[in-house]
């Protein structure tokens, strides 16, 4: 990972850009702005489509950059073993699950601060996640999580 002398802004993730992708590694990436204009905040990685398995991983993180994780939207059809909550490092998270199909996570910190991850398929290419993730994380980025998977890989 290349140093800077930049600390990273307090309540922002370091980005992971340059760290290499080994398979079976859940990865995560945020937008590293405050501006939070486009239409992802960030994009995930999971090594499986097990809910339980997955996610505590991922909360605990978001709690130790973000603050307290409250409640999470995922897409009902994309997940196994999907609960109403679960309890993540002695606090419990509220699970909401709809058949929606839009690729995206939503994560509620404290009542109401919303944040949309992209959820790259656990399947999917080292190559293709990160060009995904990338995309998914720049700043102006307005394409929907969707098309951000199926889009072709720059040439």
């Amino acid at each position: 990972m290349a140093h800077t002398d930049t600390p990273t802004p307090s309540g922002l993730l370091p980005d992971a850009v340059h760290r290499v992708v080994n398979p079976g590694t859940a990865l995560l990436r945020l937008e590293t702005t405050r501006s939070r204009e486009g239409v992802l905040d960030g994009a995930w990685w999971p090594r499986s489509r097990d809910i339980a398995a997955e996610l505590p991983a991922l909360i605990s993180v978001l709690t130790e950059h973000l603050g307290p994780i409250t409640r999470v939207g995922l897409d009902a059809t994309a997940w196994r073993g999907i609960t109403t909550r679960l309890l993540i490092d002695g606090r419990v998270v509220h699970l909401d699950s709809f058949p929606v199909g839009d690729d995206t996570l939503l994560v509620t910190r404290g009542d109401s601060d919303h944040f949309s991850l992209l959820v790259v398929p656990p399947d999917t290419t080292a190559d293709a996640a990160r060009t995904a993730m990338a995309r998914a994380v720049h700043a102006d980025n307005t394409t929907p999580a969707a098309q951000l998977l199926v889009a072709p890989l720059p040439g």
